[in-house]
């Protein structure tokens, strides 16, 4: 009996409606009843419908009426990472198409997938060209139809671009587009005058703190108040980010309560003494410490382009600084920057930051 209990056609046993309730609670469950796969968070509590997305008004009032039954144009979504965009298509090609005809209607290509000027001609074309038909089993209104999601849309050439252009005015009968990325400024100007524009904001800290701390009721995280503000703060917008900090540190602690140290150890932010002490050794104007400081940094693990950023916010917003010496110490700021991202030397490149920043400072 236990063996049979245990076989793969027990699974089988359940009635089907049963079945697919489990699948579409599987998001909102923290795991009661029947265990789950273990899946990132972020896949889990992924908006399963547009009410659910949060903060992007405007995008959510255009899809509604498309849901009600009025048409949808061909889409752009930018802006910044983890603010909903890939979310919100998928979540209102789900409702629209409901989960038997999503996988026929919906082709998403990611920029993992080869998009180049080939892969445009062929398989996006023969994708568009397709005669959308067939109904839902549920009876609801299938609009007639295809949704083309064309995720970071920024990193394809100019010339997949280009060919996009013909696809997107000849099926526009059977087929809408929906293009994403971060950066509309490398979406080439004729594919943006086909397309409605919507901005994604960076989430507001409100409605970050609001998801953290639902996600962290459903998954019985103990957390203080404090670290789910350092939490939005440390993400800036990105509530991907966010959430993936939230459970990493979950898992760190395992069950005891999550402190604002453990997210500055999780994101790898560098604790506000240790910039304040390196501030504290430039005034002194002692070169020995600043290199026995310096050492320790990078010997800690520290990123110097995180440092980078945090002194930024700290020389800006401090009062201790003329208006000459942060400009000074700005502009070092962005050179260290860029000579980082082009791969110097973290080490050599702390200790000429210092150097100006003493000399300034003293």
């Amino acid at each position: 009996m236990q063996a049979f209990l245990k076989g793969p056609s027990s699974i089988s046993t359940k009635p089907p409606a049963a079945k697919e309730k489990g699948a579409a609670s599987a998001a909102g469950s923290s795991g009661e009843g029947k265990r789950l796969k273990p899946i990132p968070w972020v896949e889990k509590y992924r908006p399963k419908n547009v009410d659910e997305v949060a903060f992007q008004d405007e995008v959510v009032a255009v899809l509604k009426k498309s849901l009600e039954g009025a048409d949808l144009p061909n889409l752009l979504f930018y802006g910044p990472p983890g603010t909903g965009k890939t979310s919100t298509i998928l979540a209102a090609a789900r409702e629209l198409f409901g989960p038997e005809l999503f996988r026929q209607r919906v082709l998403e290509l990611n920029a993992s997938d080869e998009r180049g000027i080939q892969v445009i001609r062929e398989k996006v074309k023969a994708f568009a060209q397709l005669t959308a038909s067939g109904s839902r089993s549920d009876g609801k209104i299938c609009p007639p139809f295809k949704i083309v999601i064309l995720d970071e849309a920024d990193s394809m050439t100019s010339a997949a671009q280009a060919a996009l252009r013909r696809t997107m005015e000849k099926e526009s009968k059977t087929t809408r587009f929906c293009l994403i990325c971060n950066y509309i400024s490398r979406i080439i100007e004729p594919l943006t005058s086909r397309c409605s524009k919507f901005r994604f904001k960076p989430l507001s800290d409100k409605i970050q703190q609001q998801r953290l701390l639902d996600v962290a009721e459903k998954e019985h995280v103990k957390i203080s108040s404090e670290a789910v503000s350092y939490l939005v703060k440390v993400s800036e917008g990105d509530l991907r980010k966010a959430i993936t900090f939230l459970q990493s540190a979950t898992r760190l602690m395992g069950g005891k309560e999550i402190t604002e140290k453990i997210v500055t150890e999780i994101a790898g932010v560098i604790p506000k003494e240790t910039t304040d002490e390196l501030l504290l050794v430039c005034q002194s104007g002692s070169f020995e410490k600043l290199e026995t400081l310096a050492k320790n940094l990078i010997n800690e693990g520290y990123a110097v382009a995180q440092l980078v950023n945090q002194l930024h916010d700290t020389v800006v917003e401090s009062e201790d600084y003329s208006d000459k010496q942060k400009s000074i110490i700005v502009e070092k700021l962005a050179e260290v920057d860029k000579c980082l991202a082009d791969g110097a030397d973290e080490y050599l490149q702390l200790m000429s930051l210092c150097a100006l920043v003493m000399q300034q400072l003293t």
